[in-house]
């Protein structure tokens, strides 16, 4: 997605843009080999989507002529510590198009760019640099058919969006720089998902129902409405605790949750297919603005510079921050300064960063350095989380910060602070299970 993005924007201020992808890509709408997360549960939310809109006018409404249900992002059922927040109705759209549907879409609209051009099912082997190793000026690719030869692509920039199996800190080590610090939080994330044919009574007018993974609880899903037929059911495990790829452990999954919503959806639903999983080690942030020498013309986005843990659902939001982070220097009138754009990104990644990593840091079994910050910050979400459970302005304030609209410092602004403490001066002890209530006399 930041690569397609990138592309976006690169296509208003230079003669040809050229986009490399390994993989076949054009007129592709499933998952494919170089993606297999996009078979899981996605949505772009709220300050993602803005962006999408103003670079891709009528793009909501394109997905919803096709069927992708759009929604508010407070009005959707969500659970955090097992209890249900208050639905708010906060302007704020969600799309939760299947990932290969948005991503083909998007991919559709810039190559349609007449400066824009695909090279498709072509591996990028290295970078080219002048001889001094100061500038880079070209990569060197390769064909994927058997007797494809290794030729050169100059390039006036280069943009690295490969994700974050990025090569980029090898080949600044063979050409003599330092290779990014990396920050991990080892998360031991796994998400399986399964299909299943849409019925209205699955969601009860809702477009989502998401029991959201806590210290107390887990285990977590995302159950969404994502097409006129279809629904999509993303269960997620940290630390190992994988959810099964056997539809009989994925349903006993299923009912472990905290709630019992998503179990009684899809207990005696039409699975569309098998249960299939993919694992998320830890989050990583490459401080590539920490650097002090950088080869001009080389710039880097997307996962390649930081991967969120995907729950939270930030990526492609981000990536697209970045977009407009890019066409802000490209309107300067010359080429991007790389550091200068590092720092420019690092900006924007310090925000959902501080968000899903002091998250993340909530789990006593994450590693990581609680600071203080992290401790106070946690320990304040719980009660707001808390609080959003009894009144609808908590989760209004809530989503916008989750949706990367509004800065977490708006969660402390002293009349939400007052509406919060109102409900749980102290730190709430989690909801209780569904399963571990008595049972019923009826």
């Amino acid at each position: 997605m930041a690569g397609i993005l990138a592309a976006r924007v690169l296509a208003e201020s230079y003669r040809e843009v050229v986009v490399i992808d390994r993989d076949k890509v054009l007129g592709v709408h499933e998952p494919r080999r170089g993606a297999p997360h996009t078979v899981h549960a996605h949505g772009l939310h709220a300050r993602g989507h803005l962006l999408m809109e103003e670079l891709f006018p009528g793009f909501t409404d394109e997905l919803r002529a096709k069927g992708v249900p759009t929604g508010d992002l407070g009005e959707m059922r969500w659970f955090f510590n097992g209890r249900k927040l208050q639905p708010a109705h906060t302007g704020l759209i969600s799309v939760t198009a299947p990932r290969p549907v948005l991503e083909g879409h998007i991919r559709t609209r810039v190559a349609a760019i007449e400066n824009v051009r695909f090279l498709e099912e072509t591996d990028i082997n290295g970078l080219v640099a002048t001889a001094d190793q100061s500038r880079i000026v070209g990569v060197r690719i390769q064909g994927r058919d058997e007797g494809s030869a290794e030729e050169v692509l100059d390039a006036d920039l280069v943009v690295d969006t490969t994700g974050r199996g990025s090569r980029t800190p090898a080949w600044l080590e063979e050409f003599g720089y330092a290779r990014p610090f990396e920050e991990r939080i080892k998360v031991g994330l796994a998400y399986t998902t399964r299909h299943y044919r849409m019925r209205p009574e699955m969601f009860n007018g809702v477009q989502s129902i998401n029991p959201v993974a806590s210290p107390a609880h887990p285990r977590g899903a995302f159950f969404g409405h994502v097409g006129p037929e279809l629904a999509i059911l993303s269960l997620t495990g940290i630390l190992g605790d994988y959810p099964p790829t056997d539809p009989e452990g994925f349903l006993e999954f299923v009912r472990s949750l905290p709630v019992p919503d998503v179990y009684e959806a899809v207990r005696d639903a039409e699975a569309l297919d098998e249960p299939v999983s993919f694992r998320f080690p830890a989050s990583v942030r490459r401080r590539y603005e920490r650097l002090t020498r950088f080869p001009d013309r080389l710039l880097v986005m997307g996962d390649a510079a930081c991967s969120f843990n995907p729950v939270y659902g930030q990526g492609m939001s981000v990536s697209a921050i970045e977009a407009m982070a890019l066409r802000d220097r490209l309107r300067l009138g010359t080429p991007p300064a790389p550091l200068d754009f590092l720092a420019d990104i690092a900006r924007v990644i310090d925000v959902p960063w501080e968000i899903s990593a002091g998250g993340d840091l909530d789990f006593p079994g994450v590693e990581g350095r609680r600071t203080l910050k992290v401790r106070m910050g946690n320990a304040y979400i719980a009660r707001l989380q808390y609080a959003a459970t009894k009144d609808p302005k908590i989760t209004d304030g809530y989503m916008r910060v989750a949706g990367l609209i509004d800065p977490p410092t708006d969660l402390m602004r002293p009349a939400m602070l007052v509406r919060v403490l109102r409900h749980a001066v102290r730190r709430p002890a989690p909801g209780e299970s569904w399963l571990a209530a008595p049972p019923s006399n009826n």
